[in-house]
């Protein structure tokens, strides 16, 4: 799905709201309703979040010149004034939402497409599978949809733990030192059992699609047939995008990625995981942004830099770059506006100024 929304700091909260909701996956965001339309035909949305009210081109065009390019993707209209509602259907809208949006209101909409899939579906497409989030927090729903409340936090972080390494056997013993590394071996040994024991309840009774064998030397948990962010992350070995195909893939694997991994999770055994973690993704942006440049698909480019710096906001090396892009496709205004928001950002978050090299790397543009 994607989303054109005229107003960034609308644009950034609908892009947390439904991101949150495990049946959509992002596939592209803008501001500019032409850029939307120019990359609409390449992107073939299933779902089109559009803003009525946007300058340029408006949503109710932009809707039409989209059925227009495609009869499948449902268009759903964000706007301020109920009013709009009559327009809106005039171009084949599936759903409207009143700003502002709500979790709610995005709960809504899934609902009715949910219904809608499932009466058109052959039965043998209507299998749910567990939808789990790793990448910028740890969020597990069921295949209904509903989320998993875990009764104990040491058995919520030891289902992270492997889903970290899944598929792997791993020693009892390095479970127990890793989960309760200031206990004696047997109370810790002890907890692994009846933790484990409470997981394997959990993962039955929600029907997650996952199973926890016993090994020789301790446990493995078995993925099957389910997959979600953090596995798929790690089975794809591509680092420099040489097709279409292979960049389709690229901003697959960039989608996925919405944070740190296992976010505002105090787990002291994550932190060598998060940061190879966020070495990948660093690496996979840089080479997409690359390629983008060589090809001069700037708009491509800007917003796969402007989506890195959502999670990783004060990385100089890529808001050099960013600004190198706008010089490059000759949007100089930019380059001030820009570099003005990172020093006052610079600022706020690390009391101090900013490196001198980045402000004569500005400079230097004029």
């Amino acid at each position: 799905m994607i989303i054109v929304e005229d107003e960034k700091p609308v644009l950034e909260l609908m892009k947390v709201i439904i991101g949150r909701n495990p049946h959509f996956l992002i596939i592209g965001t803008f501001s500019n309703p032409l850029e939307a339309l120019a990359s609409f035909a390449e992107l073939q949305p299933d779902i089109a979040f559009l803003d009525v009210e946007m300058p340029k081109l408006n949503g109710l065009e932009l809707a039409q010149r989209m059925n227009d390019i495609s009869d499948h993707t449902r268009i759903i209209f964000t706007t301020a004034y109920r009013e709009y509602a009559l327009e809106a259907f005039k171009v084949y809208a599936f759903d409207y939402i009143l700003k502002p949006v709500t979790p709610d209101a995005i709960g809504r909409i899934t609902t009715r497409l949910l219904k809608l899939d499932s009466h058109s579906a052959p039965v043998e497409q209507q299998k749910r599978f567990a939808s789990i989030r790793c990448f910028g927090g740890f969020e597990v729903r069921n295949p209904q949809g509903t989320l998993v409340r875990w009764r104990t936090r040491k058995t919520e972080e030891l289902f992270a733990f492997f889903l970290c390494y899944p598929n792997q056997d791993i020693n009892k013993w390095q479970l127990a030192d890793w989960l309760w590394p200031d206990m004696d071996e047997d109370r810790a040994s002890h907890n692994l059992h009846n933790t484990i024991y409470r997981l394997k309840k959990v993962l039955k009774e929600h029907e997650i699609g996952f199973d926890i064998l016993k090994t020789n030397e301790g446990y493995l948990l078995e993925t099957m047939n389910t997959t979600y962010d953090l596995l798929e992350f790690h089975e794809s070995d591509l680092t420099i995008p040489g097709s279409l195909q292979d960049e389709e893939l690229a901003e697959r694997l960039c989608a996925l990625y919405r944070g740190h991994l296992l976010e505002r999770k105090d787990y002291l055994w994550k932190v060598q995981l998060e940061v190879g973690y966020g070495k990948k993704f660093t690496s996979l942006v840089r080479n997409l942004v690359q390629a983008y440049m060589a090809q001069q698909q700037w708009s491509k480019a800007e917003r796969k830099l402007e989506a890195y710096l959502s999670i990783y906001a004060l990385d100089e090396e890529m808001h050099q770059l960013l600004m190198d892009i706008y010089a490059m496709s000759g949007n100089s205004k930019q380059i001030i506006k820009h570099y003005e928001s990172f020093e006052s950002r610079y600022r706020k978050e690390l009391g101090m100024e900013p490196p001198i090299e980045m402000k004569s790397r500005m400079a230097a543009y004029f």
